[in-house]
């Protein structure tokens, strides 16, 4: 683009410049020929041609910094540094060199599915050992942005390649760090939550100074190696057998209960009746009559013993 604009400043100079040596020939009447330039049409030129490049060095100079974004600016001359923030800015070429950076919330992820996080085409999980020495892998995300009254610093110290200079180092060596202190299976489970603030906290207090604001970390999931994987699915097999052993002992135990709740039950009532018979020996007689079937109304004990139900049930 500046090319261009140069390129066409050249040609318009060098027609104005042209312009300017064709003057007029007038012929007196002596016969003398006399070459008439006007003084006025070549100031003329020199304003058209001033503002020609006060215009060009002005539209060059024209820079646009995008929404959300800071340009930091290094004077080359004074060697000093200063910030643009979005919109338009004039920044005169040459003497200024210019960076643009991204102020707004960015995701640095690292994961072991294919297409995710910044290296979409490897497992980028973080590979950590527990307090006991096994291996678990952690798939992490981490939001952060730049602190806009740090970018001077964060240009000068680390650069625009931060992202891979000081974000993915600090927060693969403090998970190496925190995850050293848990047993694997608090990873797995029971202290997660707790795991995923402290490594928050640290990488926080870590990534501050050097200007970077730290806005959530989040564990997105554990990976164990596939010796550990398969002892994890048999340990949860034996846990789920001795649910299912303690589910049957306690139903054997209720019935056993149930069947002594009924034999102290059935043993109480003979007793009663015993005690009742004591009393009353004919009472065996009701107990037999109360037996038997609606549809019974007679029985016959013997050749010479005839029982009429309807009229035994009738006198009582």
């Amino acid at each position: 683009m500046l090319g261009i604009i140069l390129l066409v400043i050249i040609i318009l100079i060098a027609v104005a410049i042209f312009s300017q040596k064709k003057s007029k020939v007038v012929i007196l009447e002596n016969g003398k020929r006399v070459h008439l330039g006007s003084s006025m049409s070549a100031k003329m030129t020199a304003i058209v041609i001033l503002v020609l490049l006060v215009a060009a060095f002005i539209a060059v100079s024209i820079r646009v910094v995008p929404v959300g974004h800071a340009m930091v600016k290094f004077n080359i001359i004074t060697k000093k540094f200063s910030v643009s923030h979005e919109g338009v800015t004039l920044v005169p070429p040459v003497i200024y060199r210019t960076y643009i950076y991204d102020l707004r919330r960015q995701e640095y992820t690292m994961t072991a599915r294919k297409g995710e996080g910044k290296k979409a085409n490897i497992d980028d999980s973080l590979w950590s050992p527990t307090k006991e020495g096994l291996q678990v892998g952690i798939d992490l995300t981490c939001w952060y942005r730049i602190n806009p009254d740090s970018l001077i610093k964060v240009h000068r110290k680390i650069g625009p390649d931060y992202d891979e200079k000081v974000i993915r180092p600090a927060i693969r060596g403090i998970v190496r760090l925190v995850i050293s202190e848990y047993p694997i299976m608090d990873v797995y489970s029971a202290k997660r939550q707790e795991i995923q603030s402290e490594i928050y906290k640290r990488v926080k207090s870590l990534l501050e100074p050097d200007g970077f604001i730290i806005d959530e970390i989040v564990l997105r999931d554990v990976h164990f190696t596939e010796d550990f994987a398969k002892a994890i699915e048999q340990k949860q097999i034996a846990q789920q057998e001795a649910e299912r052993m303690k589910y049957v002992l306690e139903k054997e135990q209720l019935e056993a209960q149930r069947k002594a709740i009924e034999a102290e039950g059935k043993a109480k009532a003979i007793q009663i009746v015993s005690q009742e018979l004591k009393r009353n020996p004919l009472y065996i007689k009701y107990l037999y009559v109360d037996k038997l079937s609606d549809k019974v109304k007679v029985i016959v004990s013997d050749q010479s013993t005839i029982m009429d139900l309807k009229g035994l049930i009738g006198n009582e």
